[in-house]
């Protein structure tokens, strides 16, 4: 070990031994400090360095599964006078034995990362690691930041706080996950990195030292996993792999959820549930904020404004609304007179003032809104267990979700100043000696976690929905994400595209943003573009906050109510769709909104691409963000594409075009070689019905093929988990390379019986079908007059079906 004393910096220095056990391959280093290499898969690798020789438990918070679970891939070391290298097949990792750096490579020599200083630590705790950047590499992810896509030049800290009216310059916001992906567009190159440390950790991308990147903690261990690609969704595997995926939410948290702060009695509820039904506005949840609460106390009901909340949730689950409602961390500190705090208080899970006043006062205390409060120890399993046990009041009220917020958490000073505990102070296991600067990031995850065991504990057959506005790595696991307190402006709407795509690429994949904006009023045109793009985020919600305007899509007269009518029906119409990509999302950790470069990396020009996104791999879309535009450029990459609205094919080769937007109309297209499954316009998803006709909208590739893998189950429950699900693999090509004669495949596997008898196939604007013909069977089928729609009767739930068609091609407007 190394010492610089200028700046009291230590670094690894010489290999004086190495020695290899298991997947483990461990450098002893000059002095006490050890290198250690831990080769999980081919293309995932574990590197830490124990300054003082002695390492960690292979676990943490973030990453539940310890070393162990992967098992032994095989690698092959060689060794020189200079290096060490082991190979695992995918990689290369190259160790120099007078420095310690290490050098990862891919399998065609390429490097995909080289250590410039590489790690150093110091006497007061802070570590860091520092790596060259390639030419032409970019950074995405990094969790929740605002600003550009991509990240290069960069720099920010992962520490929650409350950020209101945040902007495009603000580093710090609600969610702190330490993870990057890089890509090299055109090179085939790509991995992610992941900094497994719950410190404040930082990265600066080229910020400070062009050509150099670094990521820092305030404390902790140096402990990195390299996760190779090359493409962005091995990439995204790789990484859920370790901090977990986000679990099959139930369909209706699917549907369109309409909040504001706050509907402050039962008759305000009751009204908008009235409105958005009497108007046919398709919306499932209806969320309460912090004033049905009996002054803002956790776990309580105003009795006066909400006297009967079980039958006021009755009521409204029989026109088709569940009720969210919010849940603060902060207990109030009202010693005698809430049971809440008292039975805290009893049974000791409050986080401990280290310095108290005197003995009545054990605690800590910060001002949120009820005024003095204490707050909840989760990093304890007992106080998890406890706080979970605090939500049967509002969960045998037949509360359906729960909303997290302030879970930073935030406090409040004169001045609205948001405050922090000392970093110094105790929580978690006392055992294990843990404080506030290791497990403030961790706050509001075990936070979650809590609250996910106290639904399933309740209601065993439910999918829990938890919404959170903070968390670290892995929140995918126990929450829902959105973006916190936006603004209601043409700025924070473009921001939003960027925002999501990034906190997707951070393993969050059900996400969204308070859509309208929060703070302020927006006007008929910036809600109608918000709602246009807001039905296509994974999480989408209404919200608007205390003393603006209302913002339900009624109040802004009939057009524009009109123009959220369409689109909210889109939403509901693309639900298939969407139910489909959340089971991969569950089953892979792909996003499901993202943007361009994940399903085309290798195109340079969507590296920097920031206002288009894609929904899943089949949908894309050129949102309006500006005000009065009546048009818009957009970006289609290679390939085949169809408008969506028209269903009429892009000139070909065209990658740049100027869309119209009036104010009805949001750009959305459709790539070629997708079939599309739709469903029927639903007020709400307790009107979903399995045995419903399901539309495919077929938008063949240039060689005249298309393809889905269109998932179901129950939409509810725990049974898919046995089996009882289905998957249909819908395939639609050309025969012998006859544009006039094509087959439709369908092939459907698993338990779940859907009752389904037909489906339609419904072809582009320049298809028409002559003739159809079930094979099986050898009998014609309905095609429609205008012959671009064919109804399929199907039995045995779609296992084997084959349709021949003669289609011909015909010139459109």
């Amino acid at each position: 070990m190394t010492s610089e004393e200028e700046n009291a910096l230590y670094r690894l220095g010489a290999v004086r031994k190495w020695q290899s056990e298991g997947p483990h391959l461990t450098f002893e280093c000059d002095g006490t400090a050890r290198l250690r290499l831990t080769v999980l898969t081919p293309g995932l690798v574990r590197v830490r360095v124990a300054p003082n020789g002695v390492f960690p438990p292979s676990s943490s918070w973030a990453v539940p599964v310890a070393d162990e679970t992967f098992g032994p891939p095989p690698f092959q070391i060689t060794e020189t006078d200079h290096t060490v290298t082991a190979q695992t097949g995918v990689l290369t990792l190259k160790v120099q034995r007078a420095t310690s750096h290490l050098t990862i490579l891919d399998r065609t020599g390429q490097i995909l990362g080289d250590d410039a200083e590489g790690a150093t630590w110091a006497e007061n705790g802070q570590v860091s690691w520092s790596k060259r950047i390639p030419t032409n590499e970019h950074y995405y992810g990094f969790g929740e930041r605002t600003g550009l896509l991509d990240k290069l030049g960069r720099h920010y800290s992962n520490w929650p706080v409350d950020k209101a009216s945040h902007g495009p310059a603000t580093n710090e916001m609600y969610q702190a996950i330490p993870f990057f992906l890089a890509l090299r567009p055109g090179e085939n190159s790509g991995y992610g990195l992941f900094f497994n440390n719950s410190y404040r950790t930082g990265f600066d991308m080229g910020y400070s030292k062009p050509g150099h990147y670094f990521f820092w903690a305030a404390g902790g261990f140096l402990d990195y996993y390299f996760i190779y690609g090359p493409t962005p969704a091995q990439i995204m595997e790789g990484y859920t792999s370790l901090t977990g995926r986000m679990k099959l939410p139930p369909r209706w948290a699917l549907g369109y959820q309409q909040c504001r702060y706050s509907y402050t009695s039962e008759e305000q509820v009751r009204e908008v549930v009235r409105e958005f039904r009497s108007r046919n506005l398709p919306a499932d949840v209806i969320v309460l904020d912090i004033d049905y609460m009996q002054g803002y106390r956790v776990f309580t009901w105003d009795k006066t404004q909400f006297p009967d909340p079980a039958r006021l949730i009755g009521e409204l689950a029989e026109e088709g609304f569940k009720v969210v409602t919010i849940v603060d961390p902060g207990v109030k500190y009202e010693p005698g007179d809430y049971p809440v705090y008292e039975a805290g208080l009893k049974a000791d899970v409050f986080i401990r003032n280290p310095q108290p006043e005197d003995d009545t006062k054990p605690y800590l205390t910060g001002w949120v809104w009820p005024g003095e409060c204490v707050f909840p120890d989760f990093a304890r399993a007992e106080v998890r267990q406890w706080w979970g046990d605090q939500h049967n009041p509002l969960l045998e009220a037949g509360v359906a979700g729960i909303w997290n917020d302030m879970n930073e958490p935030a406090l409040f000073a004169e001045g609205w100043k948001p405050l922090d505990f000392p970093l110094g102070t105790l929580v978690g296991d006392p055992a294990e000696g843990g404080t506030w600067a290791e497990l403030h990031n961790l706050y509001a995850l075990t936070e979650n976690q809590a609250t996910e065991a106290a639904l399933r504990a309740v209601r065993p057959q439910a999918r829990p929905f938890i919404l959170s506005r903070a968390g670290f790595a892995g929140i995918q696991r126990w929450a829902a994400v959105w973006t916190g307190d936006n603004i209601s402006t043409w700025e924070h709407l473009e921001m939003s595209i960027p925002m999501l795509c990034n906190l997707s690429l951070s393993g969050v994949a059900f996400c969204g943003t308070d859509i309208g904006g929060f703070i302020g009023n927006a006007d008929g045109e910036l809600f109608t573009r918000w709602m246009q793009m807001g039905v296509l985020y994974p999480f989408s919600r209404g919200h608007s906050a205390q003393g603006s305007e209302r913002h339900e899509p009624y109040i802004f007269g009939p057009e524009v109510e009109g123009i959220c009518r369409r689109y909210l029906e889109l939403r509901y119409r693309l639900l298939p769709y969407l139910y489909t990509l959340f089971e991969e999302a569950s089953r892979t950790g792909s996003p499901i909104l993202r943007p361009l470069l994940f399903n085309f990396p290798d195109d340079p020009a969507l590296t920097q691409l920031h206002d288009q996104f894609m929904l899943g791999e089949a949908l894309l879309a050129a949102p309006v963000y500006a005000p009065g535009r009546q048009y818009r450029y957009v970006y289609l990459p290679a390939g085949v594409w169809y408008d969506f609205w028209t269903a009429k094919p892009l000139p070909a080769g065209q990658q740049h075009l100027l869309a119209p937007t009036p104010l009805d109309t949001m750009p959305l297209y459709v790539r070629g070689g997708t079939i599309l499954p739709l469903g029927p316009v639903l007020q709400h998803t307790g009107q979903h019905d399995p045995a419903a006709p399901l539309t495919l909208a077929i938008f063949p590739d240039a060689n005249g093929q298309a393809s889905t893998l269109f998932y179901e189950d129950a939409g509810e429950g725990f049974a898919y988990e046995r089996g009882e699900l289905r998957r249909t693999a819908f395939d639609c090509l050309q025969v012998d390379n006859n544009p006039a004669l094509w087959w439709v495949l369908a092939n459907s596997k698993g338990e779940y019986a859907t009752g389904r008898t037909r489906f339609v196939l419904k072809f582009p604007a320049d298809y028409r079908v002559e003739e159809a013909t079930l094979i099986s069977e050898k009998r014609s089928l309905e095609v429609s007059e205008d012959g671009r729609e064919v109804t399929v009767p199907v039995s045995d739930e779609m296992k084997a079906c084959a349709v021949e068609l003669k289609l011909v091609k015909t010139a459109i407007a």
